[in-house]
């Protein structure tokens, strides 16, 4: 009798500890009672009936999930591999346990299909400068799906965008051109204000008595107290007047 008692005694606890259960703070308890759903459990310990329930928690914090690269063959016919990130929430675990058998693959599935479907509508240049409307659109499209299934998108992020290896060469190329065009362009402004500055100069040293020799002046002494050797002719400016005026 004492053995079947503790025997009876140990079957007890361990069926009554086995109805316990711990919910964390940022999980939810889906309880189905004989197969039906009935009511949801918060955080703590709870008691369920072994054998007649069973619970299923739920994560109710943000959760990121990749999306794998997809090829994609954009409307100008470039064919481009295409990764993103989703970011979602359970609003609703009654339903993102019955609604769905596995609620974060359905959602990468369709977050897939949807990155698929939607860069396709776009070209090349329009997929690489509209990521944020591009990953705005799939997230409308795919949080319109998810949310009968209790789950809200919050984010939809365009990552990498994988293009072949000859249009990385072309675009390259491409971008190389442009810079030297720019670089052209400042430097033949640069020549155009040194020339326009030049001439004001020499209109001004023109037209002031005195001037030009001053200049030659302040020449001389710049190149006499350089080391190497030179030989300097002077001339009086009167002199290359005279010269002039006979010619």
């Amino acid at each position: 009798m004492d053995v079947l008692f503790w025997i009876i005694l140990i079957t007890v606890i361990i069926f009554v500890l086995s109805g316990l259960k711990v919910i964390n703070q940022y999980q939810r308890g889906v309880v189905l009672t004989l197969g039906k759903f009935t009511g949801i459990r918060q955080p703590g310990l709870r008691v369920i009936i072994p054998i007649f329930q069973q619970m299923t928690r739920v994560d109710m914090r943000s959760t990121p999930i990749d999306v794998p690269k997809q090829e994609i063959i954009t409307k100008d016919n470039v064919t481009a591999g295409v990764d993103a990130v989703v970011y979602f929430r359970v609003l609703d675990p009654a339903k993102a346990i019955l609604e769905t058998v596995h609620y974060k693959y359905a959602t990468s599935q369709f977050a897939q299909a949807a990155l698929r479907d939607i860069t396709g509508n776009f070209e090349l240049d329009e997929l690489l400068s509209k990521r944020e409307e591009i990953s705005e659109r799939i997230k409308e499209i795919v949080d319109a799906q998810t949310s009968q299934w209790g789950v809200d998108v919050e984010a939809v992020k365009i990552q990498n965008i994988e293009l072949p290896a000859d249009m990385k060469r072309a675009m390259a190329k491409q971008a190389e051109a442009e810079r030297e065009r720019r670089s052209n362009i400042i430097n033949a402004e640069g020549e155009k204000a040194a020339a326009e500055t030049l001439a004001d100069a020499a209109r001004i040293i023109s037209a002031v008595p005195g001037a030009l020799n001053l200049r030659t002046l302040n020449t001389l002494e710049r190149i006499s107290t350089e080391p190497s050797q030179k030989t300097t002719f002077l001339f009086p400016i009167e002199l290359i007047d005279a010269i002039r005026g006979r010619k």
